[in-house]
């Protein structure tokens, strides 16, 4: 009994406190503790190797144990995990392959297509074999001039080397050449066109010299991106407007905007209702910009806008001889707005000198934005001007700015130094669907608050002048009437007919105090009061132009 008590007394000692233990010394429990610690270990040790009484072989031993559980672990895995297993392996140690194979099956998938499609109507698959065509063209250069571009440039080392030990007098020989050209194509063109190509080619001489004299640096002007940019201009005038089969593609790629637009109807019928044309220009012109942004996010999510900008950058660089910087921003530019195409070139902005800067500024005010280019097209203003306008005032914009502002200095950032262009942050197509969505957000707000803010702004101070001017029986004066008085010189040097000049002079007006889209619709007015036939003059005032008046303001 006295040793049961003892027991009892003792396991009570260790869980709580007892009374009638007091008498028991601290040192004797200590000892009993001590006891039994001593012979559990014995036993642990005894039973297994898992308890080790130096830290450093507890250490050493936790790795084997580790092992043990992933090799248990391994064991303990399904026959069809483990092949699971070797898939993966073997696609991540052969991806490149598997990529090539993948790309060369949709390939070959995509030439059946387009040779089945051309051997049944050829006429009607000519847009897809044309496509198809340039785009193997394009594949193929830059395969060759990715791998065997210091081979190229030693191939063409002797002609480059014959061209610059004659280039004195052959320079002359090109000049004398271009000059005797131009004037014979003159003199051809005003004998079918009548005077007005004159007049035109005048105007042009006339914006150059203005240009020179208000030039930063009259003396230091560089020629070379001068005449270069006018003369690409006037290439693609020339082919885009005089030829039947460059009228054509620039027609057809027109039309084919016109219907690719007409998509974002949907959209919008289905959040406005059936109804949605009631409100025009909220309803149908905004939407049209949404779609676009949208568009051209996911295009530079898979890097064909950055192929293609660099492509035309490429030819501005190597034929204007401008920096790749402002090149690549003014090709840029064609295809969207002026606060975009800086964005593809931001890591070098800050390295841009003054006359750099000055380029990329006055290529976003040259060319129009690629969001709003369709809202510009519903106006009914023609597509295919807008996009040829579009296309030619890149060059022209980088020839005008290195008259106002000639380079002074080296830029740093050079065709040698490399250059890359920035690229968007989304993870996919489809994000970069929404995020072009959200993106045109401020720019459709923008548009609204800015139209509603000048057109409001217009009709005040139309009543304002009308007030002043009829104090002296003249109360038809209005802000058109005084800005086609300043403008009307330099339309009529544009080639405009005398008769249109003054209208021509109110819309350049408006495009330079407001802004382009008040232009653009006044011009919309102009064209649809053409199109219904009406009157041409109601009390001496003319209320409609000519094609040809309009087709330059449109460009203007």
């Amino acid at each position: 009994m006295e040793l049961k008590e003892n027991s009892s007394a003792l396991s009570g000692a260790d869980g709580f406190y007892n009374a009638s233990f007091q008498n028991v010394s601290e040192d004797e429990v200590i000892n009993e503790e001590g006891l039994k610690n001593h012979s559990s270990r014995s036993r642990n040790l005894q039973n297994s190797d898992a308890v080790h009484s130096d830290p450093e072989d507890i250490e050493s031993d936790q790795p084997k144990n580790k092992d043990d559980s992933v090799a248990e672990k391994t064991f303990l895995k399904g026959y069809l995990e483990r092949k699971y297993d070797e898939v993966c392996d073997f696609c991540k140690k052969y991806k490149t392959r598997i990529r090539y194979v993948i790309y060369g099956i949709l390939i070959a998938v995509y030439l059946v297509i387009v040779i089945a499609a051309c051997v049944l109507n050829f006429q009607r698959a000519l847009a897809l074999f044309v496509l198809t065509v340039l785009a193997i063209f394009f594949i193929c250069w830059d395969f060759l001039i990715a791998r065997y571009e210091d081979k190229i440039a030693e191939f063409f080392s002797p002609s480059e080397r014959f061209l610059e030990q004659r280039w004195f007098w052959l320079k002359w020989v090109v000049w004398v050449s271009l000059i005797a050209a131009i004037i014979c194509w003159l003199i051809f063109d005003t004998a079918k066109q009548g005077t007005n190509q004159l007049i035109s080619f005048g105007g042009l001489v006339m914006f150059v010299f203005l240009m020179l004299i208000f030039s930063k640096y009259p003396t230091k002007v560089v020629w070379r991106p001068v005449f270069w940019g006018i003369g690409m201009q006037f290439i693609l005038g020339l082919l885009t407007l005089r030829t039947k089969a460059g009228f054509d593609v620039f027609n057809w790629l027109g039309r084919q905007i016109q219907i690719f637009l007409e998509y974002s109807d949907n959209g919008a019928k289905f959040v406005f209702g059936e109804k949605y044309t009631d409100h025009f220009f909220a309803f149908k012109v905004l939407p049209i910009v949404i779609f676009f942004s949208t568009v051209m996010s996911m295009l530079y999510h898979i890097g064909f806008m950055q192929w293609l900008i660099k492509k035309v950058g490429w030819i501005m660089q190597v034929t204007l001889g401008t920096s790749p910087v402002e090149s690549l921003v003014a090709a840029g530019n064609i295809f969207v707005g002026q606060t975009e195409s800086p964005l593809l070139v931001r890591p070098y902005l800050p390295y841009v000198t003054k006359s750099e800067l000055h380029s990329i500024m006055t290529a976003g005010f040259a060319t129009i934005a690629g969001s709003v280019l369709g809202a510009y097209i519903s106006f009914g203003v023609s597509a295919s001007h807008l996009l040829t306008a579009s296309v030619m005032s890149a060059p022209a914009s980088l020839a005008i700015s290195k008259l106002f502002w000639p380079e002074t200095k080296i830029p740093e950032v050079t065709l040698k130094s490399g250059i890359k262009m920035e690229k968007g942050d989304s993870k996919n197509l489809l994000e970069a669907a929404s995020q072009g969505a959200s993106a045109s957000i401020a720019l459709v707000a923008n548009i609204a608050v800015n139209l509603i803010a000048f057109l409001a702004l217009l009709s005040f101070v139309d009543s304002a002048l009308s007030w002043l001017g009829n104090m002296f029986n003249y109360p038809q004066l209005n802000f058109e009437i005084i800005c086609a008085y300043v403008f009307m010189p330099f339309s009529f040097m544009m080639g405009v007919d005398w008769e249109d000049s003054f209208i021509v002079g109110g819309l350049l007006g408006y495009k330079t105090f407001f802004n382009e889209f008040v232009a653009y619709e006044r011009l919309s007015m102009l064209i649809k009061l053409r199109e219904k036939g009406g009157p041409m003059y109601i009390d001496g005032v003319k209320q409609y132009m000519t094609i040809r008046s309009e087709t330059i303001a449109t460009y203007a």
